[in-house]
This record gives C-alpha cells, structure tokens and sequence, in this order.
C-alpha cells in the first residue's frame, strides 16, 4: 500500500499546540508528527462517530487482546490480558505512580538528559529528582552504572524510571543493559517504571527490547507505560496502557490510577488504539522508512553545510540530538533560531542540565518542511556563529 507522507496539512486551524506560533515560524519541537493517522484508524473513529452517542464508555476485551498481539508479535513479549490498565496517558500514568508508590520526600531516579515531564511527575508531587547522568563519550551515550547502583543503594530511593528507547537521544538500549538494571533495582528494592512510548518508532532493521520481556525478575519489578500515541499521532484522543505482570504491584497500581480518575476512556480511545494494534503494521512500516530518509537527510545538510554541529547517533524516535558545543554560547542558540531564523526547536537545557548546548528536533514532519527546517537550522548556525566572533 501507498501512502502519501508528503502531503501539507494546515494544522493552524485544529488548535495545534505544535504550530501555535507565529506565521513565520517553523515549529520542529514537540514531540507530535505532522501525517495523518493511519487511514485504519481514520475509519475506526469516523465510523465509532457516525453513531451519534458519546456516552461513558467501557473497555472492550478487544482493546487488550489487540495490545497483547502487537507486543507478541512485534516485540517478543507474551504479554497477558490482565496484565494491561487502561490510562488517560503516560504522563498521568507516570504522576499517578509517583504518587502511588513513594511518599513524599522519598528519592525517584532519572537518567539526564531525559524527557522534561519526567521532572514535573516527580517535583510536582512533592517528591526529589535523583539524576543518574548519561555517559556522552565520542558521541554517543551509555549508562553510568557505578553512579546508578549508588543512586539505588540510597534508602530513601524507591523508584527508577527508566526511558527505552530514549528520549531525546534515541537510544535503544540492549537486553544485557535492562537485565542489568533490573538486577540492580531487585537488590535494592527499588521499582521499574519503564517509559516505552517510542518503542514502535525505530529505525527500519532496528527493534527495541521491552524492559519486561529481559528476564523473569525484570518482570516481577516492572511497570511499563504504553501508548499508540507517538506511533500513531494520536496523542489528542488520550489513550494508554499499564502493563503491570505482578499481581500485587498491578493492584497498587490500579487503585492509583482509578483514585485519580484517569483509568476510565472517552468514546474514541479504545476505538484508535484496537484498529491501530490490528490492522496498522503496513502504515507504520511505511512511516519509519519515511521518518528515516527524514532524519539521513538532515544529518547530510548539517554534515556539508554546518559542520560546527553534530548530530547524535540513534536508532529510535523521529528526534534528532545535535550538539551544539562548538558554537560559542550555544546555550542560547535555541532562542536565537527562533526569534532570527524563524525555527522553533527544543532548547536541550529542559531535558537536564547534560543537555545544555544540544537541541532537540522533530523530523516527523513532510519531506518538504524538514527540508526548510534543515535550511533555517543550517543558516542559523552559520549566522549565529559569525555574531559570537
């Protein structure tokens, strides 16, 4: 099947968060893909709308079976219906369980530089960030596990969240690094929250491994958010899942999520995500090989035309993570681009402080956008690094 990745859509007249900015600014930030959905998916909810009702709705056994068939077959992981709850999003997944599962005061570990929400389910809640830095040698990142086992080993640590693949440097990390991190967070009593939004959203020939599916004690510690949202661009139809294998834990985490009103669905989340999990292979397929050529592309632009960046390897996401050291303050370079050279990305600095001096760009976007975004990013380093002279 054909699908037409290329195509302009006006997302300014659909209150977008993404392009509410001025006329003249490119937005590449958030992390939120400018393709419609796939047409699956299209004609699931059209014709679930086409009924006219919009009343409370319950979750179908297909939605679960759908998941469950999609990890079995796509990621190797035996996943069992009762193991999956249903949940508004990652995000109040993640608060919920941050609320559920520590008291206030106690220690949540994060590895800088990582997704900024990650921060605000923790700090908002009035529990204390513990960062566990990323290696960043050569270009490329690796986990710091003498640093991470001290982290763990404080007794007022109780919570991991893990990123995989991660975000924003998109990194998939291998079953020998979970399997020992889950053997570290058993030895200290600390539980798995595993982030794996992005996890369908790998390069064409990559696959990620889902934390749970490593060992039968990762298992037993884990709790693992995910969603179509990202893969699918559904993120406005609030729609997610807990998979939980522990009986105990799951009904711990269960009680959070419905004490804070956020496990019940609107009349289209399960709708989505049941036609996505069935019947969306095909158009993903499509996606990544498009995402890919996406991404080869701007690396080329940025290796001939600004060579004073550089960008991350990675084998996950439609993000790209460009160093921007070489260029004198680049810690304001974010904000030059937007306010000189009309491209609003993220600022690396909100992602942890071994961020600063990156930024973060979205390249899920059609052919002809990212090549403009390529431009103004290029000509913008050029500008920038003559006005620091």
């Amino acid at each position: 099947m054909n699908f037409d990745f290329d195509r302009i859509e006006d997302r300014r007249v659909t209150d977008s968060v993404k392009w509410n900015v001025p006329e003249d600014v490119l937005p590449m930030w958030v992390a939120d893909m400018d393709f419609d959905t796939a047409p699956c998916v299209k004609e699931a909810v059209m014709r679930r709308a086409a009924r006219g009702v919009f009343g409370y709705t319950e979750i179908p056994s297909e939605w679960s079976d759908s998941i469950c068939r999609w990890w079995r077959t796509r990621h190797g992981l035996d996943m069992q219906p009762e193991w999956l709850v249903f949940c508004t999003g990652v995000l109040p997944a993640l608060s919920s369980i941050v609320r559920k599962l520590t008291t206030p005061a106690e220690k949540v570990v994060v590895q800088t530089p990582v997704y900024n929400h990650f921060f605000s389910s923790i700090l908002n809640n009035g529990r204390n960030v513990l960062e566990n830095p990323l290696i960043y040698r050569d270009g490329a990142y690796f986990m710091d596990f003498e640093d991470l086992e001290a982290k763990l080993a404080d007794p007022q640590t109780s919570l991991f969240i893990l990123c995989n693949p991660h975000n924003p440097v998109g990194k998939i990390w291998d079953a020998g690094t979970l399997e020992r991190i889950g053997e570290l967070c058993a030895r200290y009593r600390v539980t798995v929250v595993s982030d794996e939004i992005h996890c369908d959203l790998t390069d064409p020939g990559c696959s990620y491994v889902p934390f749970a599916s490593v060992s039968p004690l990762c298992r037993s510690i884990s709790i693992t958010c995910l969603a179509p949202t990202k893969t699918f661009n559904l993120a406005g139809l609030q729609t997610a899942a807990v998979c939980v294998p522990d009986p105990f834990l799951r009904h711990k985490v269960w009680r959070g999520l419905n004490t804070d009103e956020v496990a019940e669905p609107n009349a289209f989340a399960c709708v989505a995500a049941t036609a996505a999990f069935r019947e969306g292979g095909p158009w993903l397929d499509a996606l990544r090989a498009y995402l890919y050529e996406n991404k080869q592309m701007i690396r080329r632009r940025i290796a001939e035309e600004a060579p004073q960046l550089r960008v991350i390897g990675s084998e996950a996401t439609y993000l790209l993570w460009i160093d921007c050291s070489a260029l004198p303050g680049a810690e304001r370079f974010a904000e030059f681009l937007k306010e000189e050279a009309g491209l609003y990305v993220s600022d690396g600095g909100i992602y942890g402080a071994p961020g600063r001096a990156f930024l973060r760009v979205n390249a899920a976007a059609p052919r002809s956008l990212c090549e403009e975004g390529a431009r103004r990013l290029c000509e913008g380093a050029r500008r920038f690094a003559q006005r620091a002279r």
